[in-house]
């Protein structure tokens, strides 16, 4: 089984839910998880066997928030050796807004630009639609984690 960190970016708590749902549903699978709301540049590296779960919400013009910029800062400023490293993504973001998943996206270009390799397609919830983030992120994880 694998070891899992889930690295967090939330405003209002939303993203922080789906993650807790994620790491709920990959212990129940066998599956060794952290939740990191507060990552620093060495959680990237800490353990090369790690996959990082990247959980979080679109703020302001399709920004990343604030509890995990400076992730992204640090991926594109300090260009950690991350070659290799698995990841995936969970992108909370509104449909309404031109800038839809724009955060996503920022951050999945940022680890794939160092050679990181993700693992399937990103879950884009989005909360204009109405979407069931906790049906959605229990069907997509157990589909992302058989990837592992």
């Amino acid at each position: 089984m694998a070891k899992i960190q889930i690295l967090i970016g939330s405003v209002y708590g939303a993203a922080e839910q789906v993650a807790e749902i994620a790491a709920e549903t990959l212990r129940d699978e066998g599956h060794e998880v952290s939740l990191n709301t507060y990552a620093r540049a060495e959680d990237l590296v800490r353990d090369t066997n790690e996959v990082l779960l990247l959980c979080h919400s679109n703020t302001g013009s399709g920004e990343l928030p604030d509890n995990i910029q400076p992730i992204y800062l640090h991926i594109t400023r300090d260009y950690p050796r991350i070659a290799g490293k698995r990841y995936g993504v969970i992108n909370l973001a509104d449909s309404s807004y031109s800038t839809f998943n724009e955060a996503g996206r920022l951050l999945d270009a940022a680890f794939a630009d160092l050679g990181a390799v993700r693992i399937g397609e990103p879950l884009i919830i989005d909360a204009c639609v109405g979407d069931d983030a906790d049906a959605m992120t229990r069907e997509w994880i157990s589909q992302w984690a058989q990837q592992l």
